[in-house]
């Protein structure tokens, strides 16, 4: 793979050059950009695969919804429905998209929408729901809108500064799109990542300018679902573990280190499992001999399963920031407060 990456480099130039010119287009106002009369927050990244996009907007999600009419926008990838929807009961992750639902079965008092478009999304959720502020999911690269507060979101131990582009590398585009970014969130950090460490980060990335905070993932204490067990007693469990995310690499090293024996299926991101693939689930559930058993999925899988296997639960997994929480939810609130319409 990292021979086929490399033979690929001249196609990674050509990409750039192709980003280059659209951002360059934008900058400089030959491509329109939409900008609307109340906040509009953007969630997302330079790289593709996980970086911890959906713990962060559901971070955001409770830190505002209880002061602000807060809405969320995301195109619903992968979903089977084209343009606009307003999320309601009836929908299904394959109407909208796993992480949409997540987000409105997991949170009241908050509007959620998918469109693809999302100068047309924002302006329908305006006229439907009259919120007092947007967060838009994954919307780093659609420069159709011009967001109000930008989080550029880098994992830990794959720093977009150490990246390179597609197809090469793993970079949506250049580097220098961090210029735009209000902040930057290195995500999925160990636990006790040390101040000295933390100095060096913020030096690999001191060019760009901008204020680095640095977070992690931490787990529920039990699963929800069908069975609630303690974290801690999920050792004395055979489990079936079933993932269908970019990056199940940190869940499995948090089950390891809990000293949990598990059989792991993977699937590929926003998997859409077909009534085969569930049959086959089913069975090598079955197949586990031990009487104390689980079937465990993350929670973003479970929106898409839990219709399918009545016995399915899940882990569910929080953005913590590892210092600093307090300064930057005063940012975020700072500039809603100053970014209102009235």
């Amino acid at each position: 793979m990292k021979i086929l990456r490399f033979l690929l480099y001249p196609f990674a130039i050509i990409y750039d050059v192709v980003t280059r010119i659209r951002n360059f287009c934008y900058n400089a106002g030959i491509f329109k950009e939409t900008s609307f009369e109340i906040p509009v927050i953007v969630v997302g990244n330079l790289s593709v695969g996980g970086t911890g996009k959906t713990p962060q907007i559901e971070y955001l999600i409770p830190l505002l919804k209880e002061t602000y009419k807060t809405a969320v926008l995301s195109r619903g990838y992968k979903r089977k429905t084209e343009g606009y929807l307003l999320l309601n009961n009836s929908h299904s992750a394959e109407d909208v998209g796993d992480e949409p639902l997540q987000y409105f079965k997991k949170f009241t008092n908050i509007s959620v929408a998918v469109d693809a478009n999302r100068v047309v999304g924002i302006t329908k959720l305006i006229e439907d729901k009259s919120p007092e502020v947007v967060l838009l999911d994954d919307a780093y690269q659609h420069r159709k809108v011009k967001g109000s507060f930008y989080i550029l979101l880098t994992k830990y131990d794959d720093l977009f500064v150490d990246d390179f582009l597609l197809p090469t590398g793993n970079l949506r585009e250049s580097r220098r799109g961090a210029k735009r970014a209000d902040v930057i969130l290195v995500t999925k950090c160990p636990e006790n990542l040390s101040k000295n460490a933390q100095n060096k980060i913020e030096q690999k990335l001191s060019k760009y300018q901008k204020k680095v905070f640095f977070t992690t993932i931490s787990y529920d204490d039990k699963t929800s679902g069908k069975n609630e067990v303690l974290i801690d007693d999920l050792k004395d469990y055979d489990v079936l573990l079933v993932t269908g995310i970019a990056n199940p690499t940190p869940l499995l090293s948090f089950l390891n280190d809990k000293k949990v024996n598990f059989k792991h299926l993977k699937f590929s991101d926003h998997h859409h499992f077909s009534n085969q693939e569930i049959d086959f689930i089913k069975d090598e559930y079955s197949k586990l001999s031990s009487s104390k058993k689980i079937l465990l999925t993350t929670e973003k899988d479970y929106v898409r399963l839990k219709n399918k296997m009545e016995e399915i639960s899940f882990l569910g997994i929080r953005t913590s920031f590892i210092n600093k929480k307090e300064e930057f939810n005063l940012m975020i609130n700072s500039h809603i407060k100053q970014n209102q319409r009235f």
